[in-house]
């Protein structure tokens, strides 16, 4: 389910403004266990099939506060079951464990100030956030979704929609209304949790249906090609929207800080990362931290 990045580069990010305190929307604030610290969030993404999400509080300022303020659970997926025809939340065996273990996976992140959100991704089997074809079915699966997030303690939801291959298994092709419907269910059912959009996919293109724009619904939406700069086409604020991401270890250090500093030039309020794994980073990611904090990153094994 993660051949995605293999075949393609793409970039994610989160952001805050560089001026103003860190703040999470309607999430909330940080715990009172990570120093306060000024500029953009900083999100990272952890492909847990075979890094841990751990990883993630293992990275702090030289001069105090974490590195990264969201850590993404990569990820759940949409998947079809035939039989009833309809989409249900499916977590692998990997995404599992951790959610299982929320005691010593989840909840020392959250300790330590770290925001932990799922997200949910597509997984080749037709079903997707695009094509629910009832307000009904759209509000089962949203109910899933909040669900899983209030069982295991999380943040919030992150939605990115690829590889739901549309049609597949007699599935409906996306329609106008379906994510609509989806999103409206989600935040009705979690108003204080995150709800991010990685602005891929049929669903980022269908935010409006019947007089209903989801756009502000969002906390964040971010642009989805890693190494690049591209403003998401998402009316929110610059504190929540992310033009830049690196994907870590693949995205050179010069890119990295260069797209830092346009993130704090322009007044953008988030910076995304991918690819968090268990190997000393600090030099990748001292790269975007010089720019956004004025400070290296510290690895602590």
């Amino acid at each position: 389910m993660f051949d995605h990045v293999r075949n393609r580069v793409r970039t994610a990010a989160l952001a805050l403004s560089a001026v103003t305190a860190l703040t999470f929307g309607t999430a909330g604030a940080a715990a009172d266990t990570a120093p306060a610290k000024q500029g953009p969030i900083s999100v990272a993404y952890v492909e847990v099939n075979s890094n841990s999400i751990l990883n993630v509080g293992k990275y702090t300022l030289a001069d105090g506060g974490n590195v990264f303020d969201v850590a993404v659970i990569f990820a759940a997926n949409i998947n079809y079951d035939t039989s009833t025809k309809s989409a249900y939340l499916y977590f692998n065996e990997n995404v599992q464990r951790v959610l299982d273990n929320a005691a010593t996976q989840i909840r020392p992140l959250q300790q330590q100030g770290i925001k932990v959100v799922l997200s949910v991704l597509g997984n080749h089997q037709g079903a997707g956030f695009a094509n629910f074809t009832s307000q009904q079915a759209a509000s089962a699966f949203a109910k899933e979704m909040s669900d899983a997030v209030a069982q295991y303690g999380l943040d919030g939801i992150d939605f990115d929609d690829e590889y739901a291959e549309y049609g597949k298994n007699g599935t409906a092709q996306p329609n106008d209304s379906s994510f609509v419907h989806l999103v409206t269910a989600l935040r009705a059912n979690m108003p204080d949790k995150i709800i991010s959009l990685y602005n891929i996919g049929p669903a980022a293109s269908r935010l409006s249906h019947g007089g209903v724009d989801i756009s502000s619904t969002f906390d964040y939406a971010w642009n989805p090609y890693y190494g690049t700069w591209g403003v998401p086409r998402v009316a929110l604020p610059k504190s929540q929207l992310s033009p830049a991401a690196v994907w870590i270890g693949h995205t050179s250090p010069s890119t990295s800080a260069y797209l830092a500093r346009r993130t704090v030039s322009e007044g953008y309020g988030v910076y995304l990362t991918y690819d968090l794994d268990g190997t000393d980073r600090s030099a990748d990611v001292s790269a975007f931290t010089r720019e956004l904090y004025g400070s290296d990153a510290v690895y602590t094994p």
